[in-house]
């Protein structure tokens, strides 16, 4: 909003004094500093009108001004209603001198004069309100101006209770009343309304409007007339008048003066006003910035000859703030070298004002927080910005200020300073391109509002050359492609702008970049680009970028990977235009990113849901066509029709990530039957089993409309999601497959995400085996669609590929882990399911009563359908430039608590390790029958660990984990670890034991999970970090001891120096995962027929792995060596199963190993025969090496 009309009513009657107030002699004459008695009435009152409309113009030049010299009221009505008119929304500025006419009136009255200026003429304020509309400004130079303002106030009140009644009178009628608010119009006036204006002969007259209008030369003239306020004494009001320089050049005395009092004022203002307030008053209008930067002037200038300027909205008093000092120190400073400047004898020194500021802000930073009151120098930092001469320092000052949090960003903005660094933006300096891109940054983390300035203004080409120029860091360009990022999102101008200056381009040719968060970034912006912009995409066609962006699909940071699958995910989601080409380049991708399912990242893995969920909106029909069809060769393979009953959900069982190794492996398993059999028993006794319209007793789907089974027992029963042909090699039922692993996930929100996008394809999928069988009955066939290296529509039927909703748009729904609505709208709606499902409950689950109304709706003109599913992924990498870049973290500050807390830690392990070392020496002579801790676990143990250095005891059962403490004998913690309940706890590890420690928990289908706080004494603080499927292909199995084991489950070992986690079991190959890095490291082939039962590594070196294995055989493994290589020893003298193998870190590194057939053999590495047996009692079941003592523990099933 900007004032744009500026009336300016005089009332002066040149001569002739008003009747009601008493002049003194001598007073106060100059009217614009003009004196009215120097010349002709007439004349000087036109003078004084142009002089006035010069002093506004200074201000706002493009504003239209209209005069009206001793008007009256038709003259006044005539001026107010045309620049209304003219002025439409915006603001209307209504300057009144009342000096020539008497006081207002108590009754909301101004005077003016009749034609012949023989009576003064009452001028109500009500009808100047009707007059002048809203918004409007109202400046009043008059005695006792204070009354105008009050019955303003009053007059709006009324008006607003008038049109409140004729609103209410008018609802019958249809008429409709425009509501206006005359409470918002800005009012300022000279005085309170008992108060005479001062007469003192050296001010003018109108010392409200000088303050107002020229600040700086009636300040001056204020300070020199004030006694003991000044250095230099000798300072005359002649010398005021002849200081040089212009006022809008800060080179020159005046402009520097003048550049000085803007930044004091703003200062006052932002440390006195509601942020909200001084945004209103000081940074949406330019004319009203100046009227309430000057009226701050007037208040100090007018209080001090008893006239209290007023204002609406109220301001608080400002006269005596600090900085006023500051002002007074600066005109002193000024006029100590008036005398030489005028006489030609020395040239003007600028003023240290800036600098000294700048100082002080600095010293702010140094201990500068949230908690501390902001600093008072924020406006003056951006005032400073204009000068050349401080301006890299400013830029330094701000951006480390802008680097202290969101908070910080908030208050530059509410002080102003977008506008500032937007005109730097057109800067050339190389120097200053870090700090503005930098500044920037922490601006668009905070508020995104600012695209379209930036786009209007070619900002964006400035961050262009900044992504482009390989002379500039890494940080910087990182930050430049965020910027760019943000200017794109959900922008279409932003989108246009970046693609002429080839965003595109200049993105795909950093991803090798060796900083990783500039990878990171330089593939968000990219998914940004082309998201819903068929334009970026075939741009990104044309530049192979789906080609470009595969080798990131492996990075070794799990953001870049996941910023990767974001990046193609938006790709395959935003074409209209369906082409063979478009499509098949959207299949390529799929199958690339299939890959993605093992990632160790639950980022990952959830962003490749959401990205799965655009190549599914786009074949709605086909994946629908390949779910029914999957169904239906499961039915034809078992040979019978499975009933309503018995298939209302369908079981979990083990996905493609946790079944045999092969299909000879798997037994006719009455297990899994049996598990099949008591979900879809707990699900018949909630279902409703009525038969749907239009189908046989024998369909395929429950009477929920769920699919059945879904051929889920094909759809896993080979280790590998790959092509094979047919049906089962196409792109969809790959893809198909991945959705059910994703699905099984181990981590809750992995598992919710697939969950939901697979409601999507179960509903289309009703829909078609509805038509199906509709279309059999009748003698009609359908084929699943073909490879997509085909032409897919042309195999399948036109009317399934674009069915229409037909029968189900009239039938309930059900979906996974809904609430059951109220009332069920027509509209198809998809709610995003939260509840958190174990893998025994059965996927396509009814759940609760939960009815939903039908979500199929027509996709023959592929309409955009909105997303059902979505991450927090981008928002949470932004979030990185809104916090502290520059702060130190805490883990490195010496001085804070996280800092002291660990070397708490350090020093205490140390002590141990020196108590332990001890210890061991004296170990084979101390007793070990001293029992220190013994209690009852709630169930049945499955294997325990103990901490390193607390006194912890952690125990697993079948799916909980208790945590001990065994110096007190006292249960910490019991919670249950979210596996399946076919599924066992088979391993634990404690990560980071030295510091902050984390518990792993291993499950024998191949899942891992890490949880925090796992020994808090109650659940609140527990936290699942990270879960992944760590092993693929595992079959669950049992333990029984005393007898020969018929699996081992997973098999772990942690290394702690390197971070890397080992894991085999009923698998093989044994696996390592780099944890930090989040993905597989390397795969190991076992080489063995039996699965491996225990597995030790070497730490030191980090090259040697033991396993010992089911066979009785142990197999040395040298992982630097090529997998088919790596098996370099093997020993075979135990004849049974092997409990434990160890591996000694200190001595000679022996290797310890004990069988279930009781001997004990210790190895040295070099040799294949054992150089010590030990014989323990048949049927050792348990066995465990102390890491740093000649101490062995074993336990015997049959002592």
């Amino acid at each position: 909003m900007k004032t744009v009309s500026v009336a300016l009513v005089l009332c002066l009657n040149v001569g002739v004094d008003p009747p009601d107030i008493v002049k003194t002699q001598p007073c106060a004459r100059l009217e614009c500093w003009i004196d009215p008695l120097s010349q002709p009435a007439q004349k000087a009152l036109e003078s004084i009108g142009a002089n006035l409309q010069r002093q506004y113009e200074r201000w706002q030049a493009r504003a239209r001004y209209k005069l009206c010299l001793d008007p009256t009221v038709e003259e006044v009505k005539k001026l107010c209603t045309s620049l209304r008119r003219n002025a439409k929304e915006e603001r209307v500025l209504f300057h009144y001198n009342g000096h020539g006419v008497p006081k207002p009136t108590v009754n909301g009255e101004i005077w003016v004069f009749n034609k012949s200026f023989t009576q003064y003429i009452p001028l109500s304020v009500y009808d100047l309100q009707q007059w002048m509309g809203t918004p409007s400004i109202y400046v009043y130079d008059c005695s006792c101006a204070g009354i105008i303002v009050d019955s303003f106030k009053q007059f709006a009140m009324q008006r607003e209770q008038e049109m409140e009644l004729a609103s209410m009178n008018s609802r019958g009628t249809g008429n409709i009343f425009p509501q206006q608010s005359y409470k918002n119009c800005i009012q300022l006036a000279s005085c309170a309304a008992k108060q005479i204006l001062p007469m003192n002969p050296d001010l003018p007259a109108d010392l409200f409007t000088s303050c107002l209008t020229t600040p700086i030369r009636i300040a001056l003239r204020w300070f020199v007339l004030q006694d003991g306020r000044k250095l230099v004494p000798n300072i005359t009001l002649d010398l005021i008048d002849k200081i040089p320089g212009q006022l809008n050049d800060r080179r020159t005395v005046l402009g520097e003066l003048n550049w000085i009092f803007t930044a004091i004022t703003d200062t006052i203002a932002w440390n006195t006003l509601p942020r909200e307030l001084f945004q209103k008053l000081f940074r949406q209008d330019l004319v009203v910035a100046s009227l309430f930067r000057n009226f701050l002037l007037a208040e100090r200038i007018m209080r001090s000859y008893d006239c209290t300027p007023i204002s609406s909205p109220k301001l608080p008093p400002t006269h005596q703030h600090p900085m006023w000092q500051a002002w007074d120190m600066a005109l002193d400073i000024c006029l100590s070298q008036l005398s030489g400047i005028l006489n030609g004898a020395e040239i003007y020194r600028h003023s240290l004002f800036f600098a000294e500021q700048l100082t002080a802000f600095q010293v702010w930073l140094s201990h500068g927080s949230q908690m501390r009151s902001p600093p008072e120098q924020l406006p003056i930092v951006l005032q400073v910005l204009l000068s050349q001469v401080h301006r890299l320092r400013a830029l330094e000052l701000l951006g480390r200020f802008l680097d202290l949090g969101p908070w910080a960003v908030s208050l530059a903005l509410s002080v102003g300073i977008f506008p500032y660094v937007l005109k730097l933006l057109q800067s050339s300096a190389r120097e200053l391109r870090p700090l503005l891109v930098f500044i920037w940054a922490k601006i668009l983390a905070v508020d995104t509002t600012c695209q379209a300035d930036l786009v209007k203004d070619n900002g964006h080409k400035y961050f262009l050359s900044v992504l482009s120029d390989s002379c500039m860091p890494a940080e910087h360009r990182t930050m430049a492609a965020f910027v760019l990022t943000m200017i794109v999102s959900s922008y279409p101008a932003g989108q246009e702008a970046v693609l002429q200056g080839n965003l595109i381009s200049l993105c795909l040719e950093q991803l090798s970049d060796q900083h990783a968060l500039l990878r990171q970034w330089l593939c968000i912006c990219l998914g940004r680009i082309w998201y819903d912009c068929d334009m970026a995409r075939g741009y990104g066609v044309r530049d192979n970028a789906h080609i470009k962006l595969n080798p990131l699909l492996t990075d070794e940071v799990p953001e870049v990977r996941a910023a990767a699958v974001y990046a193609l995910g938006t790709f395959m989601s935003n074409t209209t235009d369906r082409t063979d080409h478009a499509n098949a380049i959207d299949h390529g991708i799929a199958m690339q990113l299939i890959n993605c399912i093992q990632d160790g990242s639950p980022l990952v893995r959830k962003e490749l849901i959401v990205a799965y969920q655009g190549i599914v909106f786009q074949f709605e029909n086909q994946f629908a066509v390949v779910a029914a069809q999957m169904l239906e060769e499961e039915r034809l393979r078992d040979g019978s029709s499975i009933s309503h009953s018995e298939t209302g959900t369908l079981s979990p069982g083990r996905s493609g990530m946790r079944q045999a190794q092969s299909a000879a492996s798997l037994q006719p398993s009455s297990s899994r039957a049996n598990l099949l059999a008591s979900a879809t028993s707990s699900s018949a006794s909630s279902s409703n089993n009525t038969t749907i319209p239009g189908s046989s007793h024998g369909s395929n789907f429950s009477s929920d409309g769920s699919l059945v089974d879904l051929g889920l027992r094909h759809a896993i029963s080979s280790s590998a999601i790959s092509p094979v042909g047919g049906l089962y090699g196409s792109v969809y039922a790959n893809i198909w497959k991945a959705l059910l692993s994703l699905v099984c996930d181990a981590y809750p929100e992995v598992t919710e995400l697939a969950t939901t996008l697979m409601n999507v394809i179960r509903q289309k999928a009703a829909t078609c085996t509805l038509q199906r069988t509709r279309r059999r009955s009748a003698g009609c066939t359908l084929s699943a669609p073909g490879s997509p290296v085909s032409r897919m529509y042309a195999h399948s039927p036109p009317a399934l590929l674009n069915s229409p909703p037909s029968v189900v748009e009239s039938r309930a729904i059900f979906e996974i882990g809904e609430a059951s609505p109220k009332n069920v709208g027509a509209m198809p709606t998809y709610a995003v399911h939260s509840t958190q499902f174990s893998r025994t409950r059965k996927m396509f689950d009814t759940g609760p009563d939960v009815i939903k109304e039908g979500m199929v709706t027509e996709d023959a003109h592929h309409v955009k359908k909105e997303p059902v599913i979505a991450t927090d992924f981008v928002p949470w990498c932004c979030r990185y430039f809104s916090q502290s870049v520059m702060k130190v973290p805490d883990d490195h500050d010496l001085e804070s608590d996280p800092h002291h807390q660990r070397q708490w830690r350090f020093d205490r392990n140390q002590a141990m390790r020196d108590r332990a070392q001890e210890q061991c020496r004296m170990a084979s002579f101390l007793r070990l029958d001293d029992q220190l801790f013994i209690n009852k676990n709630p169930n049945v143990p499955t294997c325990m660990k103990f901490h390193p250095f607390e006194p912890l005891i952690c125990v697993a059962d079948k799916d909980g984990v208790s945590t001990w403490n065994w110096e007190h004998g006292v249960k910490l913690n019991y919670f249950y670890n979210k596996n399946p309940k076919f599924s066992n706890i088979s391993t634990l590890e404690i990560i980071n034991g030295h510091d902050c420690s984390l518990l792993l928990t291993g499950t024998d289908d191949g899942a891992v999970r890490v949880w925090r706080n796992y020994y808090s004494e109650s659940n609140l603080d527990l936290e699942l970090v990270t879960a992944w499927q760590a092993l693929s292909d595992m079959l669950p199995s049992s333990r029984a001891f005393g007898v020969r084991n018929t699996g081992s489950g997973m098999v772990s070992s942690w290394e702690q120096e390197s971070r890397y986690l080992y894991v085999t079991g009923d698998v093989r190959v044994i696996r390592i995962w780099d944890t930090h890095q989040e993905q597989k490291a390397q795969d190991i082939p076992t080489q063995a027929n039996s699965c491996i039962t225990s597995l030790t590594c070497d730490s030191v070196n980090q090259s040697l792995i033991v396993a010992g294995c089911g066979d009785g055989l142990v197999r040395l493994y040298d992982r630097r060596l090529s997998p088919v290589d790596s098996l370099v020893l093997t020993l075979r003298e135990h004849n049974g199963w092997v409990v434990k193998v160890h591996l000694q870190r200190h001595g000679d590194g022996k290797i310890i190993s004990g069988s279930v057939s009781g001997d004990v053999r210790i190895w040295d590495p070099r040799f294949s025969e054992s150089v010590m047996t030990i014989r323990a009692a048949h049927g050792l079941t348990a066995m465990d090496v102390h890491e740093y003592s000649d101490l062995m523990a074993w336990y015997n099933c049959q002592a």
